[in-house]
């Protein structure tokens, strides 16, 4: 019982870092926009780079840039917490129902890797060369919340057995 309580406890608790995440985005809209902007225009990086071509400076495709994330956040909130809410329901369940009810969870979880890999570490960091930014890179954040959804993932999957129900 323990150790379901902990994998429901620990994807309940990305699903409030998901829902702060959502609510700063949207309550400090401009804050966060600046962020995807310059990164998209890449402002910021180094003098001289040779990557400059990729830089996007339309506003427009800044404002869906950062909107796209949002909802890729919004969509990983919402999964969480109904993946969330199905293990809670399932807490006292026999182990092959508690491990079928994990899906729901595993994809919110996995999206949010995916946000912060692709979105953030392969496209900020090395298409736009968000690293280079000394003012801008959101890397070490990214690396941050990709390797702990990652572990909680990781530990999510571990199958349940009859022994610890």
């Amino acid at each position: 019982m323990t150790l379901r309580l902990a994998k429901i406890a620990l994807v309940f608790a990305v699903t409030l870092f998901y829902a702060l995440v959502v609510l700063n985005n949207l309550t400090d809209y401009d804050s966060n926009y600046q962020f995807v902007r310059h990164v998209l225009m890449m402002d910021t990086t180094f003098p001289g780079n040779r990557g400059m071509w990729r830089a996007l400076d339309q506003p427009a495709v800044h404002t869906l840039a950062y909107i796209s994330l949002i909802a890729w956040e919004f969509l990983a909130l919402v999964l969480c917490a109904w993946g969330g809410w199905r293990l809670l329901r399932a807490w006292h369940a026999d182990a092959a129902t508690f491990n079928r009810e994990k899906r729901i969870a595993i994809l919110g979880l996995a999206l949010g890797m995916l946000e912060w890999f692709v979105g953030f570490i392969a496209v900020g960091g090395e298409w736009f060369l968000m690293w280079q930014s000394k003012e801008w890179s959101g890397e070490m954040g990214a690396d941050h919340m990709f390797a702990i959804a990652g572990i909680i993932l990781l530990y999510l999957v571990t199958p349940d057995v009859e022994e610890q129900a």
